[in-house]
């Protein structure tokens, strides 16, 4: 009996996962620190927020380390656990769960028994055609919520409510949420577990993962026995059918594994690829052998332990050690990546016209070179922003900033437009065919943060030749 309440609760410990999952992607869009969000790819506002760090999207060199971290996870979970993300992370299963075992069964009672996947209720009876509309009702609106909870992590809920109020003004966001909605209510309440089963492309590379030590929901046929598919046993000889007829076969033929099943499968056929590992089966299979007296027939373990007798599993082989080793190479890698971030971002173009010269009173000729500077305050807060020229040795101090005179302000994460003068009224070239051009370092720098917040940029000078100096007017 201690072994029956000890193996019990995969069925609860699953409820309870489901519910701190949603919870957290509930509450997650909505914390902020020095307002970034914790994960925002916005591309409304062009920036991607990533552990409360807003990044431009000119930094996107992140994303494929996000993705590479999804893909690795999912593939090194599967090798490790089976197909355990489907039966325990998997949004579809977890509405599932909600719609079929919350709504219909606990909620309206419209199905007998959360223990029985396959009960179908008889919907020629009033009574259950009521029940059926208000649960499609009741997930529908749910669905409203689980669509824009997703759109949360591409429009912040701040801004999303505030478009609520102009919906025809943003229509490509709302079309999506009314398209996801009906999405979700065909999926669960129509197409059900035939998405995991005939549409999500997870299920047909799941079993170039597995290895002999992937853990999974597995029968133990030396205990149980063997249970064949009816059509098999039409084919086979007298002595194979003696053979079929197993005294010490422990199984009691109940099928509570097969009627819990939620994709609809036989676990004691072996290894399909429509089981998902939520593991309803261990639980059915413990609670009858519990009340025999005896361990559970169906166990979440591997191949090598229960079916070829080999020993215990070995969670930790070189396959899933390499995997860890990769999750956290790309981990550390991302992190300093992302450490670098750049709190300023600076374009500078030279304007069409290469350079303007004018002859002052004194002799003197002026030479200007205009530019178009485009920045762009990355941080969370509006920022003061100014620059120096650094120049060539030979020239230094022979050029001026004219315009502008004094730093500006720029906000976050709205590029803003200078126009740039730098002026010479000194010779700076006697070349008499080209005109020179002459390397320059552009400096900028954050008022009060002049060490940290600074970029440097490679530009040019353009003096004119000396015929062109000659003849200004």
């Amino acid at each position: 009996m201690s072994e029956f309440k000890k193996t019990t609760a995969w069925r609860i410990y699953r409820y309870y996962f489901f519910a701190f999952l949603t919870v957290i992607s509930l509450i997650l869009p909505w914390i902020q620190i020095n307002e970034a969000h914790f994960f925002l790819l916005s591309f409304d506002k062009l920036n991607l927020h990533l552990a409360f760090i807003q990044f431009d999207m000119q930094e996107l060199y992140l994303m494929p380390f996000l993705l590479m971290l999804l893909f690795l996870g999912v593939f090194g979970m599967t090798v490790m656990g089976g197909r355990v993300f489907c039966g325990w992370i998997c949004p579809q299963t977890i509405f599932r769960v909600i719609y079929r075992d919350l709504i219909e069964t606990k909620l309206l009672g419209l199905r007998k028994r959360i223990k029985n996947k396959q009960y179908e209720p008889d919907m020629s009876k009033p009574q259950n055609k009521v029940k059926k509309a208000f649960a499609v009702l009741i997930w529908t609106i749910l669905a409203l919520v689980a669509s824009s909870n997703f759109l949360w992590f591409f429009v912040p809920p701040e801004d999303f409510f505030t478009y609520l109020q102009n919906p025809m003004d943003h229509t490509i966001l709302f079309g999506t949420v009314l398209f996801s909605t009906l999405f979700l209510v065909y999926d669960v309440i129509f197409l059900q577990e035939d998405y995991c089963v005939y549409v999500c492309p997870y299920s047909r590379i799941q079993s170039v993962l597995y290895d002999e030590n992937t853990v999974m929901a597995l029968y133990d046929t030396h205990r149980g026995g063997h249970i064949y598919d009816e059509q098999k046993v039409k084919q086979f000889t007298k002595q194979e059918e003696l053979q079929l007829n197993e005294p010490h076969a422990e199984c009691t033929a109940c099928e509570s594994c097969v009627t819990v099943c939620p994709t609809h499968i036989d676990i004691r056929k072996g290894l399909q690829l429509e089981c998902i590992n939520c593991l309803e089966c261990v639980d059915a299979c413990t609670t009858v052998m519990g009340k025999l007296g005896k361990p559970s027939l169906v166990t979440w373990s591997s191949d090598y332990e229960i079916t070829n007798k080999k020993g215990k599993t070995k969670y930790f082989r070189p396959k899933i050690l390499a995997y860890i080793v990769l999750l956290i190479v790309i981990t550390i890698v991302m992190g300093v990546m992302g450490s670098k971030k750049e709190h300023m971002l600076l374009n500078v173009n030279k304007e069409n016209r290469l350079y303007s010269v004018e002859k002052m009173a004194d002799g003197k000729v002026r030479v200007d070179n205009a530019y178009e500077f485009l920045i762009q305050n990355t941080n969370s807060k509006d920022m003061k922003f100014y620059f120096d020229v650094i120049l060539p040795e030979g020239i230094k101090g022979k050029l001026e900033i004219v315009r502008p005179k004094e730093e500006f302000t720029v906000v976050p994460n709205v590029r803003k437009k200078k126009i740039v003068l730098l002026r010479t009224y000194d010779v700076l070239s006697g070349d008499g065919r080209h005109d020179t051009v002459i390397p320059i370092t552009i400096r900028a720098f954050a008022i009060g943060h002049e060490d940290e917040i600074v970029i440097l940029k490679p530009s040019t000078f353009t003096y004119p030749r000396a015929d062109i100096i000659k003849s200004a007017k």
